[in-house]
């Protein structure tokens, strides 16, 4: 999925450049908000996109999800909806024009209430969306989040005006491309919602026995239906979904806890240290311990670089 790049961007660039000046993350004084930085492309990096916006303001990002691969650039914005296990990595960055990205969580609460308080001019299809979407950035969308970035430079004023600033994002959001994705998360009894109601209970119980009937029915929906909208949401199957939670905070786990793998598998839920060993090197290409050590010698890797 390739779309053309919005191209007037010199001055968001100047500001993330500014504030994000060495490569890697940079967190902000606006809690939502986090910068990144890359001098040069990276190696796939499996890792979790959670609900929020993402900008590319100067390179290019590869993005796949289940079988679909998402091309992005300067000037595009990606939205997701629910958490996704995606692979994610820079196409495009050197020294003299490094990748620059942000990202800004959005709250589904605060996009519930704002929704519900619009007028939309098409009435929103009961369907179910992928739960990730490519958009080329428009003006008013590009000057909210200029402003955002602005603000970090008066941080006495951030806490009275970074958050009407977000709102209007989310407004503009829901008023532009992004729009139906958002209203699906939303919208009372939608399927895109029953689907993000079972993840967000996945994420707290991934390392208990999951049933695939007990997640049907936690959806209100068969079997069938239910395996049908969560491919359809998240581009994979529950239990491939599942498979990528537990890997994915065994990662986690190894890295930042100093545990060894077969702690860690039995930590996330696995019983055969076998399967977990299997299943991890199919996911992030490497065996639990070579991968490790690789990402404790990449600050960029160890970093997870989500946008």
């Amino acid at each position: 999925m390739v779309i053309r790049a919005w191209p007037h961007l010199g001055e968001l660039a100047d500001l993330v450049g500014n504030i994000a000046q060495t490569d890697g993350d940079c967190s902000t004084p606006i809690l939502a908000l986090r910068l990144s930085r890359c001098s040069s492309a990276t190696d796939p990096m499996p890792c979790i996109y959670g609900l929020g916006l993402g900008l590319i303001v100067q390179g290019g990002k590869r993005v796949t999800l289940g079988d679909e691969i998402f091309e992005y650039e300067a000037g595009q914005s990606l939205i997701t909806t629910v958490d996704l296990p995606v692979v994610s990595y820079v196409t495009r960055a050197s020294s003299a024009e490094p990748y620059l990205g942000m990202w800004l969580e959005l709250d589904a609460r605060v996009i519930a209430q704002l929704a519900a308080e619009m007028e939309f001019a098409t009435p929103l299809q009961v369907s179910t969306t992928r739960a990730m979407s490519v958009v080329t950035l428009d003006e008013g969308l590009k000057d909210a989040l200029t402003r955002l970035i602005r603000l970090l430079t008066e941080p006495l004023l951030i806490p009275l005006l970074a958050p009407l600033i977000q709102q209007e994002i989310v407004v503009r959001l829901l008023n532009g491309g992004h729009g139906p994705s958002l209203r699906r998360l939303v919208a009372a009894g939608s399927p895109s919602q029953q689907i993000a109601k079972v993840v967000a209970w996945l994420k707290q119980h991934y390392t208990e026995d999951v049933s695939m009937d007990d997640l049907a029915t936690k959806a209100h929906m068969s079997l069938s239906t239910f395996r049908q909208h969560f491919r359809a949401v998240t581009g994979m199957s529950p239990l491939q979904y599942l498979k990528n939670l537990r890997l994915q905070d065994a990662r986690q786990l190894m890295l930042n806890e100093n545990l060894d793998a077969g702690s860690a598998a039995v930590r996330v839920g696995y019983e055969s240290a076998s399967q977990f060993s299997r299943e991890y090197s199919r996911l992030f290409g490497e065996p639990p311990n070579r991968d490790i050590r690789r990402m404790r010698e990449s600050t960029w890797a160890r970093d997870g670089h989500r946008y």
